[in-house]
C-alpha cells in the first residue's frame, strides 16, 4: 500500500482538467458577482422616474389646455362675478366716520347692529363679579368696525381660541373664538368696562388694532371682525342702560348707557 494511504492521508479525488478550471473560477469570482445587475436596476429606476415625470407634465398640460379653454369661454361671466365680489367687499369693509356724542360719563355702542340681549351676568375675567350685559348681533350687511365705548386705558387683553357657531345664537359667546378687552375708564374714573369681540360662522377672523396699556378715546376705532359676528359689552351694575331689546345701534354714535 502506498505510504500516504498507510499514514492515513486521504487524497482528494482527481478532477478532470475542465472541472478543475471551473472550480477555480467559481472560487475566484464568487465575491465579485454578488451585486451583479444593481447598476442596471438603478438605471431602470431612474428611467421610470423620468417617464413618470413626463407623463405628469403631459397630464398637467392637458388639464391646463382644458381649463384654459373653459376660462376663456366663460371669461365674461368670471369678470362679472369678480366685479360683484369687489363691490360687496367695498360695501362690507366700509368705514364711516362716527358722529361721537359729547357729554360726561357716556358709554357709546362699540358696534353697529341689533341689541338682542340685555341681562345681568357674571364676568370673572376682568369685571370680577356680577355686571350688566348688552349683546349686539352684527349681520353680514352691518359695518364691522368696532369702537371704544369710553375714554379709557386698555387694562386687560385676552384672545381665546374656540368654535365658530352661528353668531345669531347667544350661546356663541361661550364657545366661539373671541377677544376680551378690559377698559379702565377715565370717566367715570376707575370704572371697569369689558368688551368681548366674538367670531361667528362666517366671521372667522378678529383683527384687533389695540393692545394692553393703550390709551383710547371714546369712538376711536379699535378692531374689525370680518363678516357676521357678535359684540358684548359688560357694564357695572350702577350704569343706566339707555337702549332696549331689538334697538338698532350705530357704532361710535348710539349712547347705550350712562353713569349718573
Amino acid at each position: 500500500m502506498p505510504f500516504r494511504q498507510r499514514a492515513g492521508f486521504c487524497n482528494k479525488p482527481k478532477l478532470p482538467p475542465k472541472c478543475r478550471i471551473a472550480s477555480r473560477a467559481q472560487s475566484f469570482y464568487l465575491g465579485r458577482v454578488q451585486y451583479s445587475g444593481k447598476a442596471s436596476l438603478a438605471a431602470l429606476r431612474l428611467i421610470g422616474f423620468a417617464g413618470a415625470g413626463v407623463i405628469a407634465l403631459l397630464a398637467i398640460a392637458f388639464l391646463a389646455k382644458v381649463i384654459g379653454a373653459f376660462v376663456l369661454e366663460f371669461a365674461s361671466v368670471l369678470i362679472v362675478l369678480w366685479t360683484i365680489f369687489a363691490v360687496f367687499a367695498f360695501y362690507f369693509f366700509r368705514d364711516p366716520n362716527p358722529l361721537v356724542p359729547t357729554g360726561p360719563n357716556l358709554v357709546i355702542s362699540p358696534a353697529h347692529g341689533k341689541v338682542d340681549v340685555i341681562d345681568t351676568t357674571t364676568e370673572p375675567e376682568y369685571i370680577g363679579g356680577e355686571c350688566q350685559r348688552v349683546s349686539i348681533f352684527l349681520s353680514i350687511v352691518d359695518v364691522h368696525v368696532q369702537y371704544a365705548p369710553v375714554i379709557a386705558r386698555v387694562a386687560y387683553f385676552k384672545h381665546t381660541p374656540g368654535q365658530y357657531l352661528n353668531a345669531m345664537k347667544t350661546e356663541s359667546a361661550q364657545f366661539n373664538e373671541n377677544v376680551f378687552v378690559g377698559f379702565d375708564a377715565a370717566e367715570p374714573r376707575g370704572e371697569k368696562i369689558g368688551l368681548r369681540l366674538i367670531a361667528g360662522l362666517i366671521a372667522r377672523r378678529i383683527v384687533p388694532w389695540i393692545k394692553e396699556n393703550d390709551a383710547v378715546q371714546r369712538g376711536e376705532r379699535i378692531s374689525l371682525i370680518q363678516f357676521g359676528s357678535r359684540v358684548e359689552i359688560y357694564l357695572p351694575r350702577r350704569a343706566k342702560i339707555k337702549v332696549k331689546l331689538n334697538d338698532k345701534v350705530i357704532g361710535g354714535e348710539t349712547v347705550i348707557a350712562a353713569f349718573d
